[in-house]
């Protein structure tokens, strides 16, 4: 199973149909917020399925702040990451995910791409398909998963 990760697209419709040209294999989308519309805009152009949630932008959204889907026997907790400080640990996103006993974290926020294997989870962070803050390109991440083996990959726009 496929899962194209995207963050932080701040209404950039162009960079989102960049990256759903590079990742059409996806079987799935996940949105870590800034902008919940533009999770909408990708579900309708990607015909794919995308799991959403708002940012610290998507101050009108009704959406539940964070979620816990379970794809390819995986729970993934998906949230902005703005509640749990991101900009200077991931210690706060990880104990919530524990107790909700999530396998795979997805946050955005920074705007800075991240891969952080600690203890049995892996944290993730895909950076800005629109703007990256980490001296970067625009990006976003395909995980794979199959079985128990996950492949992580980081994809650059430009």
């Amino acid at each position: 199973m496929k899962i194209g990760i995207m963050s932080d697209s701040h209404h950039d419709l162009s960079a989102i149909d960049d990256a759903i040209c590079l990742a059409d294999d996806v079987d799935c989308w996940l949105h870590a917020g800034d902008s919940i519309d533009d999770a909408g805009y990708l579900a309708d152009v990607s015909k794919k399925p995308v799991y959403a949630v708002p940012g610290n932008i998507d101050w009108f959204s009704t959406k539940p702040k964070e979620i816990l889907v379970e794809i390819a026997g995986k729970k993934i907790f998906l949230t902005h990451g703005h509640k749990y400080n991101v900009k200077w640990t991931t210690k706060y996103l990880y104990e919530q995910a524990s107790k909700l006993g999530a396998d795979i974290i997805v946050y955005g926020h920074s705007h800075v791409g991240n891969e952080e294997h600690v203890n049995d989870k892996i944290i993730i962070n895909p950076g800005s398909v629109s703007e990256p803050r980490d001296g970067l390109d625009p990006s976003f991440m395909i995980i794979d998963i199959n079985n128990e083996k996950i492949n992580l990959q980081r994809i650059f726009l430009k």
